[in-house]
């Protein structure tokens, strides 16, 4: 990225965690900044930072509970239901009853911020511990989201910028090691379907497709800020977004 961004006649400034202790971050306001780092400092740059646009990094629009309802149609966590660590745990055969009370659950926080790691898990073994309580967080009110187990195969990563593909890298799973991807492909055209159809969380974002047994679906959203790009081209990251960023500004 930091190549393709020099490349492209832009200025490059490398973060710097002090910043948060001493209030010494580059004032920039004549220019427009983009961040793209950790989630976490993505998250506190768009809310804490005068950057402008600054992150793209609308936490609150990533929450699963804000967008799944307007991607039904799409997404590969179905049926679903939110709920929370403590109502899971103490009610268990209740709360998967909900969603057809399968042998296996996935369970994932509803933050994109995931204050623990989305995961597979019996739907007779789930405890506190098998959802790390005490490790990661300790409210057992945390709101989380639960649905049957699928099988997945392969996953894509893309960045959509107003609604148009404009990068997109494969990845496995195991290891998330970036594999190349063509926009002939068809889970690339898969995700160009989606993007120009589904309402936009914010005007860039990232969105993870994959292959089911025996479709491609929606797997989830999350804040261009924050995300790992895996193979995706840095030139045409930069360009999308960069150009959505010089737009606003001039607007």
């Amino acid at each position: 990225m930091s190549n393709a961004v020099r490349e492209a006649g832009h200025g490059l400034v490398l973060w710097d965690d002090l910043w948060w202790e001493t209030g010494d971050w580059p004032r920039l306001s004549d220019y427009s900044v983009i961040f793209h780092g950790s989630l976490g400092n993505a998250a506190r740059v768009h809310s804490d930072l005068p950057w402008r646009p600054g992150a793209f990094c609308q936490t609150r629009a990533f929450y699963c509970t804000a967008w799944y309802p307007g991607a039904s149609q799409w997404i590969l966590n179905t049926p679903w239901r939110a709920t929370t660590v403590r109502e899971l745990v103490e009610s268990t055969l209740e709360v998967v009853s909900c969603i057809g009370s399968p042998d296996s659950v996935f369970v994932r926080p509803d933050s994109p911020l995931k204050p623990f790691a989305g995961r597979v898990l019996p739907s007779s073994a789930i405890s506190l511990d098998a959802l790390d309580f005490g490790f990661y967080y300790e409210d057992k009110n945390l709101p989380i989201v639960i649905a049957p187990a699928r099988v997945v195969s392969r996953e894509w990563r893309y960045v959509v910028v107003s609604r148009q593909v404009v990068a997109g890298s494969a990845y496995a799973a195991d290891g998330r090691t970036a594999l190349p991807d063509q926009p002939t492909g068809e889970p690339w055209m898969y995700a160009t379907e989606v993007a120009s159809a589904l309402e936009s969380p914010e005007q860039v974002y990232v969105m993870d497709v994959c292959q089911t047994e025996d479709s491609l679906r929606l797997l989830e959203l999350n804040p261009f800020s924050g995300a790992d790009l895996y193979g995706c081209d840095p030139k045409a990251v930069v360009e999308g977004v960069s150009g959505l960023a010089i737009r606003r500004l001039e607007a």
